[in-house]
């Protein structure tokens, strides 16, 4: 740890008034930017964000590349913006592992890279991650499982978990967290299933899980976006003994929430927003400049964004948030 520097009279103004300077012009930035194809609402949502984010600034040139699912395209078309000497990077990549060289490429370039939720093992490959909150994600659902039905008292509970994809480490975490909320309760899951982020999964999944489970007290499905799926099946059984609660937090899921006229009664965040701020961080990353609100001069090496509950209390104040499925 460096030695703590004597308060100088000279930092305390200018950390104080960088709330309002930050967003006044500065230097010029491009800002690279690639992330995987929307094959769903969140993804569509995560390049939208960027774009609109970009639009705000005078002082940012917005350089997508191609989306695209395929790890060999990717790494080229981060390749080409190291080779168009962009002043940042932002990037969202398919899989951390195998784009971890790329970016670190890019570093070694002097190019800050802003690695955008799915993470680079390595640290030497990005100068700043910020993502979501897995396992708060799943503790955000639990918590709020597991509180309803003790205040319904309900003891046994039969709690049914829809994930997305079972072999990814953010599934896995989304688990644990639920699994360990749960507990704080006394209860656990049931059966667990996954559905592959997709409609047509959602549905089947669904189904079976109906099927296989007369009375069910509570279902926590992952993704809004396989959640239309999974509200489909449930009214094609026309089963409404249980709550539901999604995850990620969609607009159509939060119309839902607001209107009250299904299962479906909360969805926990995991917001594509997170882009929008990427696109800042690179641009103050890129001009030298901190966070305003903190008394550090330089933007933090990772931040984990906090996983929200919607319920149709607060429906109305998210749906500018929500993404569309």
């Amino acid at each position: 740890e460096p030695a703590a520097a004597p308060a100088s009279s000279a930092a305390a103004p200018a950390a104080a008034a960088g709330g309002t300077d930050n967003d006044k012009p500065g230097t010029k930035v491009v800002i690279g930017f690639s992330a995987p194809a929307a094959d769903h609402g969140w993804i569509a949502a995560i390049t939208k964000n960027a774009q609109d984010a970009a639009k705000q600034y005078s002082d940012v040139e917005f350089k997508p590349v191609e989306p695209t699912n395929d790890i060999n395209q990717q790494i080229s078309a981060v390749e080409s913006l190291i080779a168009a000497k962009v002043g940042a990077l932002v990037i969202l990549p398919n899989d951390g592992e195998q784009l971890n060289q790329v970016a670190r490429k890019a570093m070694d370039a002097g190019i800050p890279v802003v690695n955008l939720d799915r993470v680079f093992p390595d640290k030497l490959s990005y100068r700043t991650w910020i993502g979501g909150d897995n396992y708060g994600m799943g503790v955000a659902a639990g918590t709020y499982i597991g509180k309803t039905l003790k205040d319904k008292g309900v003891s046994n509970p039969v709690i049914l978990e829809i994930q997305g994809i079972a072999t990814l480490p953010l599934t896995q975490d989304r688990s644990k967290g639920f699994a360990d909320a749960l507990k704080t309760y006394g209860f656990s899951v049931t059966a667990q299933q996954d559905a592959k982020f997709t409609v047509e999964s959602g549905t089947q999944v669904a189904s079976n899980l109906l099927q296989a489970h007369k009375k069910i007290d509570a279902i926590w499905n992952h993704d809004d976006d396989q959640g239309i799926g999974v509200l489909a099946a449930v009214k094609e059984a026309g089963r409404s003994e249980f709550f539901m609660v999604g995850g990620a937090g969609s607009a159509n899921a939060m119309r839902d929430i607001g209107a009250d006229s299904g299962v479906l009664k909360a969805t926990v965040t995991y917001s594509p927003t997170m882009a929008a701020s990427a696109i800042k961080l690179a641009r103050l990353i890129a001009q030298g400049k901190g966070l305003s609100d903190l008394v550090e001069q330089q933007v933090p090496q990772s931040i984990t964004l906090t996983s929200e509950t919607i319920t149709k209390e607060n429906a109305q104040k998210y749906l500018p948030l929500g993404f569309e499925s």
